[in-house]
């Protein structure tokens, strides 16, 4: 038989059953497991010393976003001599809550956790048949959980977008798989100058597979590897831009702990290099970039005397707006995420505000084939109680059934004997993105029965493995007696395409100096986690606009 999930405790050791699911977390594409008595932490602030832009000021450049296209955009215009404000509904997250961090733990979700919510909606809704979403005050935290019929769309929301919130597994996609991803891009201009261009800023590193091999924290990647080999699948460790040597040290406890801690979807307190400490770090080094964080593009229009007149709410931790400003701009780069970027296109296609966009927009939006499972091994295979938040490596059956797995850990701080996996699939399913006047919304026409091919081609994999192992599915993850994550995705994709929405390099069709830098440009899939693919086409395209365009 397989062995159960989680082992009964001794009663000298002070653990219930219940005060075990109330402090379990889980992390990277998986989810928080929320404490039953998480602290309502200040959380922290919009940032003081953040430059809020004027009302009726005029700018070169404004970038909407300060997500991987964003921050790419930012720093490359300043290089060239540009100035350039960035727009970020989210906060700067740069000043400690009373707790002394600025980011929640995985395990005490607060208020800083999710956006706009007054309910946590966490990835795993359920553990051992307990629910795990709690009541939370009102607040402009790190985590959107942005739902639309058929689907959850979790987003990062702040200074550094969705690189706030991922694992950070940092993967360039094979090159044979590179034509399905952009087809209208020529694969060794990106090969050979952009991916390493963007994987250097991005600060991606290999683990050290020595260390790797006997650390206690990648046991259950080890557990996985094992799975997969002994079931003839490819184990394939990918980079991360975790500090490594910041993990070494938090094993050794001389640091405190930051990913050993579990630290992942609602922000990392120390190692793990976001946006932040990279391309925005340096963008701001030049002088040339101001921010404005709590700030929401609301219209973007031709203005009489060239460039274009964008609206802006001010808004505050609640949400509520406080201030609305106007101001003028040459060029405007759309950066808000796929979601983001596309909902506001449709609506200002629709509404009149930009009537020359084309058919193209809104449409090739995908969730990357995203699904999520787990398995309960047998007793001999324990996965760890102490597991890094921060995933090194995957299941690669692409080629031969459409999927690659992301080896996933559960950080729960207790042995659960389980392995965890958040799979890319190669699904063909694109969704629409359209303007609903009576509503006033957008809406997206996803539907869930799609995702039934993503499981297909995620048990290619796990269906295999099971049988070798003589092991089964949990399903006591995502809902009762429910086995696939297939509710969400972590990796939005599509809705602007490249060559087809905009031209080859992001210039929005039908209006001159309007242009997308975002995951919205690619569509649908990148066959592995995307960011790598997002950062290095706005190398790409922000290359060649400054050199035809300014």
């Amino acid at each position: 038989m397989s062995g159960t999930p989680v082992r009964k405790t001794r009663s000298g050791d002070g653990l219930s059953r219940r005060r075990f699911v109330a402090g379990a977390g889980a992390a990277v594409g998986a989810a928080a497991i929320a404490g039953h008595t998480a602290t309502q932490a200040q959380a922290a602030t919009a940032g003081a010393t953040a430059a809020a832009i004027e009302n009726g000021v005029r700018v070169p450049a404004l970038i909407i976003g300060t997500g991987y296209g964003g921050s790419v955009t930012a720093l490359r215009l300043a290089q060239a001599g540009v100035d350039v404000h960035m727009v970020e509904m989210g906060m700067a997250w740069d000043t400690p809550g009373s707790d002394g961090k600025i980011f929640a733990n995985t395990t005490t979700p607060d208020q800083r956790s999710f956006w706009l919510r007054t309910r946590t909606k966490q990835p795993l809704s359920q553990f051992l048949g307990f629910p795990l979403d709690k009541d939370v005050p009102k607040y402009t935290g790190i985590l959107d959980a942005e739902e639309f019929a058929g689907i959850t769309v979790y987003q990062g929301r702040g200074v550094g977008g969705g690189s706030l919130v991922n694992g950070g597994m940092a993967v360039t996609p094979r090159r044979e798989n590179f034509a399905g991803v952009l087809p209208s891009v020529d694969a060794d201009e990106m090969y050979n100058t952009y991916y390493p261009r963007a994987n250097a800023g991005l600060g991606v590193t290999n683990v050290d597979q020595r260390w790797w091999e006997s650390a206690p924290c990648y046991q259950y990647a080890r557990v996985g590897r094992k799975h997969a080999q002994r079931s003839g699948f490819p184990f394939v460790f990918v980079p991360n831009v975790y500090d490594w040597e910041y993990m070494k040290a938090e094993e050794a406890g001389t640091v405190p702990k930051s990913a050993l801690a579990g630290e992942v979807i609602y922000g990392n307190n120390a190692g793990k290099k976001s946006l932040q400490k990279t391309y925005i770090a340096q963008a701001k080094a030049t002088g040339k970039v101001t921010i404005s964080p709590l700030h929401k593009v609301t219209s973007v229009t031709p203005a009489s005397g060239g460039g274009y007149t964008v609206a802006i709410d001010q808004i505050n931790t609640s949400g509520d707006t406080v201030a609305t400003k106007t101001v003028t701009a040459d060029r405007v780069f759309f950066a808000a995420g796929s979601v983001g970027t596309t909902k506001l296109l449709v609506r200002l296609k629709a509404t009149g505000a930009l009537p020359n966009l084309n058919g193209e927009v809104g449409k090739g939006w995908g969730d990357n084939g995203n699904v999520m499972c787990g398995r309960a091994n047998h007793m001999w295979d324990a996965t760890g109680k102490l597991q890094s938040s921060m995933p090194t490596a995957g299941i690669d059956n692409w080629a031969a059934g459409g999927a690659f797995a992301e080896v996933a850990p559960l950080p729960t701080g207790i042995e659960t004997y389980a392995s965890f996996y958040l799979t890319i699939t190669n699904t063909p399913h694109r969704a629409e993105f359209s303007w609903n006047a009576s509503t006033g919304k957008v809406d997206l026409n996803w539907q869930t029965a799609w995702k039934q091919t993503s499981i297909d081609m995620a048990k290619t994999i796990f269906d295999k493995i099971n049988s070798k192992e003589g092991t089964v599915y949990r399903s006591d993850l995502f809902g009762a007696y429910k086995i696939w994550g297939d509710h969400l995705t972590y990796h939005p994709l599509g809705g602007a395409v490249l060559n087809k929405a905009t031209d080859n390099y992001g210039r929005l069709h039908g209006y001159q100096g309007l242009y997308v830098m975002d995951g919205s440009l690619i569509p649908g899939n990148t066959s592995v986690n995307p960011f790598v693919t997002i950062t290095a086409l706005a190398e790409r395209n922000i290359e060649k606009i400054i050199a035809t365009d300014l």
